[in-house]
């Protein structure tokens, strides 16, 4: 079950970063560039915030498949797994940064 998420989450995420089929296109107009109520549209509204996102859910995905991988193939899974951590760890601090200039910029 961890290696079908997984597989899904990358396949996810490798399509919305290269835009396949005009995907990030589409979810950045009908879902991250629409206001949630009184909140107006956030880091995610723009390219560079939506492929950070994107970047997220790809490296979501590529630790679940190292998590699954580990049972067959310790080296692999474990490498899989740091990548999918470091990866996560510097797309938040990206995103956080980005999500604060937005709201800075909104605030002026």
């Amino acid at each position: 079950m961890v290696l079908v998420v997984g597989v899904i989450l990358t396949a996810i995420g490798i399509v919305l970063l290269l835009n396949l089929g005009g995907a990030a296109d589409l979810a950045m107009k009908r879902v991250t560039s629409q206001p949630l109520g009184e909140l107006p549209p956030g880091f995610a509204a723009n390219r560079r915030g939506f492929n950070i996102y994107a970047t997220l859910v790809l490296a979501i995905g590529v630790f679940a498949l190292g998590l699954a991988l580990a049972g067959w193939y310790v080296p692999i899974g474990t490498s899989l797994m740091v990548l999918g951590g470091i990866t996560f760890a510097g797309a938040s601090v990206i995103a956080i940064a980005g999500e604060l200039e937005t709201y800075r910029a909104l605030k002026r």
